[in-house]
This record gives C-alpha cells, sequence and structure tokens, in this order.
C-alpha cells in the first residue's frame, strides 16, 4: 500500500518505518521525552524496530495515516515526527509531536503539525482533533494552542495513572 507523503516549505513529512530506528531511539530517549510522556523500554536499535513494528506500523496499516517523519529539505536530515493518532481512551484523532532537541524553536514542529492538521480535516473529514500532553510541558500546551486546540479538561489515559492536558478543537 502506498502512503501519503507531505510536503512544506523546509520539510517533507513521509510514513515512519524501519529504517527510522535511529531517529526514534533518539527521540525516546531524550530527558524531555521520558519525563513529559515517559519511558518505553527503547533502549536498543532493536528496541526501536520493535516499537516501529508494534507501535507504529499497525495504524498506518490499518487506517493509512499516523507517524511520519519529519525530514529537513536542505540537508535531507531526520528531525523529529508528527503524527495523527487513533489513541485509546480519546474519541477524534490525536496529534503528537517530537522533535531532537537541536532542532526546536525553529518552527518545525508548527510547520509540520499544520500540514497534518489540514490533511485531518480535509481529506479525513475529521470533525474532533485533541492533543494531549503533560501538565509542565508549556511547549507543547503553546504549540497545540498556536494549532487551534483549546484546554478542555485533566484526564488519565486506559493504563496510565497520571493526569495529562487534554487540549481539542471547537467540534463544528
Amino acid at each position: 500500500m502506498d502512503y501519503k507523503t507531505f510536503e512544506t516549505e523546509r520539510l517533507i513529512l513521509r510514513p515512519t518505518g524501519i529504517e527510522d530506528a535511529y531517529l526514534v531511539l533518539e527521540l525516546l530517549n531524550m530527558p524531555k521525552w521520558i519525563r513529559f510522556i515517559g519511558d518505553r523500554n527503547v533502549h536498543t536499535l532493536e528496541d526501536a524496530q520493535k516499537y516501529i513494528e508494534e507501535r507504529m506500523l499497525p495504524q498506518f496499516f490499518r487506517l493509512g495515516y499516523g507517524n511520519f517523519t519529519v525530514i529537513r529539505k536542505e540537508d535531507q536530515v531526520k528531525i523529529g515526527t508528527t503524527g495523527l493518532y487513533d489513541r485509546e481512551g480519546l474519541e477524534g484523532l490525536d496529534i503528537g509531536f517530537a522533535f531532537l532537541g537541536a532542532y526546536e524553536g525553529n518552527g518545525y514542529a508548527y510547520e509540520s503539525s499544520i500540514e497534518l492538521v489540514k490533511f485531518a480535516f480535509s481529506e479525513l473529514d475529521c470533525k474532533l482533533l485533541k492533543g494531549i500532553t503533560d501538565k509542565k510541558n508549556i511547549a507543547s500546551q503553546k504549540l497545540l494552542e498556536k494549532l487551534g486546540l483549546t484546554f478542555k479538561q485533566l484526564m488519565v489515559l486506559p493504563g496510565e495513572t497520571d493526569e495529562i492536558m487534554l487540549y481539542q478543537n471547537e467540534v463544528i
């Protein structure tokens, strides 16, 4: 099956695959990831490949969208991920993003995320877009708001114990 890729002024977004295991390994072990999202016990390249196979690819196979690797056009460097997720415990689509520290603060997260927001509403006929974040992750909260989502409530996802912030668009 051929999955959609996206292109913005500075970025290419393509479905995350096994070839992105090094990026996934690095992202999942960043101190910010572990602090705000949690330790996913991905500590080797093999763990990262298994994570991609078991946690990322199944949604692509099922729905045709999911986690996208973000590549900077100017040098073809993989700088992070942005995705649309069918997350247990959330009605609607969940937008998420994670970028390597060296590439934060350059607008890449917004540029890649807004492309997926447009896709969700125009091609997936999404009516309800959500985003979740840690109460201490101010940068993520600001980005969700810039994407047009507003804080709705604190919640706990199934199988989790920590309360997180739920953002969503206004349903039309």
